[in-house]
């Protein structure tokens, strides 16, 4: 009787749906939970509301390099083509990312502290920086920080 009892309790934890917090806290680390984040959490997304990020779109190896060593790219908004391609190169490898869009005095007092200047684009990984955009720096950067080197995204289903 016990074992039916715990067989039956297995099956329906498994059924269950488990909802999955999403969210960067006061020091800029991306977090990954199934319980509510505190209240000075900040870019708070549940799986069945982010459709950037989703933890199903996301793959698990990205989603632990990003706990680890979160991704924040920093650029401006008249920013030329170097930043395109960061981003287009942090989107191809499936990496999830915050852009710091240089827009007050503290965001360029900030990445000069971080990079010596104000120069666009520039890299945040963990603790890690780099000053501008050299797609073999970036790649390996990333690929220290455990992100795959491929996309770990699921593509989109076929339209019937």
């Amino acid at each position: 009787m016990k074992r039916i009892l715990l067989l039956a309790l297995a099956l329906t934890s498994l059924s269950a749906t488990a909802e999955v917090y999403r969210w960067v806290d006061s020091a800029g680390k991306v977090h990954f939970s199934d319980s509510p984040p505190p209240g000075s959490a900040r870019e708070v997304m549940r799986e069945k509301d982010a459709s950037a990020v989703a933890n199903d779109q996301v793959s698990f190896a990205a989603r632990r390099a990003a706990e680890n060593f979160p991704v924040t790219l920093f650029t401006t908004s008249d920013c030329p083509g170097a930043c395109k391609k960061a981003r287009e190169l942090l989107s191809a490898r499936g990496v999830p990312f915050t852009e710091k869009v240089l827009q007050k005095a503290e965001d360029a007092e900030e990445l000069k502290l971080l990079v010596g200047d104000t120069f666009v684009p520039s890299l945040r990984v963990g603790k890690q920086t780099i000053r501008g955009f050299e797609a073999d720096s970036y790649n390996n950067l990333l690929d220290l920080a455990g992100y795959p080197a491929a996309s770990g995204t699921k593509p989109p289903a076929a339209a019937p």
